[in-house]
């Protein structure tokens, strides 16, 4: 069920919290065998952050320029996609769609990185403390359930085709577990992206994380029970990690036929 001779999401040093320069990505592909490169750089709106982890317009421009340069230079080597991985502000919506209609994208990942408190906004996913000990001062609980609707709301709102991260909120908490009503949360969502014909991301970076696939087994077989199609991304952000821990998708693949 999972194509593992394609790699939908990867970063570059244009996102500013990875490093690498974008054909540094295209050779570790080649080197790996891959038939698909497919970069998924990060697109935000009225982030109000203490760093910057997005492409700029100008940073686009740059992007466009090279990823077309790549496209020609390894062509019938390897199929090098420009996607975007876009950050949902429900505050921004409208700015969000216009910067998505100005490029011709080869994938647009949906996700909601952001969650807004007061004059600021923290990272769900980041692991760095300023972030988990607000969030968690905040209710994990609620944060959770925030972040299910509002993912829900993007997939509705954005013409998006890959929903990425769908169980990486708070990844980095200690002890966190869905309740019953996120579960529910979780379902609605699911439906939505059903309805929207989109993909699912398998995103390997999760088993470095928590040597386990993101998202876990339970939600992707409640996911293809709705007949959605799933996709594999390693969410590298070092060249090295280009097709990271894709040899264990096969056996993923068994378990969620069984």
């Amino acid at each position: 069920m999972i194509d593992t001779g394609t790699d939908g999401h990867v970063h570059t040093r244009l996102c500013k919290h990875a490093r690498g320069e974008m054909e540094e990505y295209v050779k570790s592909a080649i080197n790996k065998n891959l038939r698909q490169l497919i970069f998924l750089e990060h697109l935000e709106e009225g982030i109000r952050y203490f760093e910057s982890t997005w492409l700029t317009d100008g940073d686009f421009a740059e992007y466009f320029r090279e990823g077309r340069r790549l496209q020609e230079r390894y062509r019938g080597v390897i199929d090098i996609g420009l996607g975007v991985e876009v950050g949902y502000n429900p505050d921004r919506c409208v700015e969000l769609l216009t910067r998505l209609a100005a490029h011709p994208w080869d994938r647009i990942g949906v996700s909601y990185h952001f969650f807004a408190q007061e004059s600021r906004h923290l990272n769900m996913v980041s692991r760095q403390r300023v972030n988990l000990d607000a969030l968690q001062a905040a209710g994990p609980e609620q944060v959770i359930s925030t972040y299910f609707r509002t993912l829900r709301e993007a997939v509705i709102q954005l013409p998006g085709t890959v929903l990425c991260h769908l169980d990486a909120v708070l990844r980095h908490l200690p002890g966190i577990r869905f309740t019953d009503e996120h579960y529910f949360l979780i379902g609605r969502l699911l439906d939505a992206v059903a309805e929207k014909k989109m993909a699912v991301e398998v995103n390997t970076s999760g088993y470095t994380i928590r040597n386990e696939q993101f998202p876990a087994v339970a939600l992707l077989k409640e996911t293809i029970a709705r007949s959605i199609p799933l996709v594999a991304g390693s969410d590298a952000h070092r060249p090295e990690e280009v097709g990271r821990h894709f040899e264990r998708l096969p056996e993923l693949d068994k378990l969620l036929s069984s």
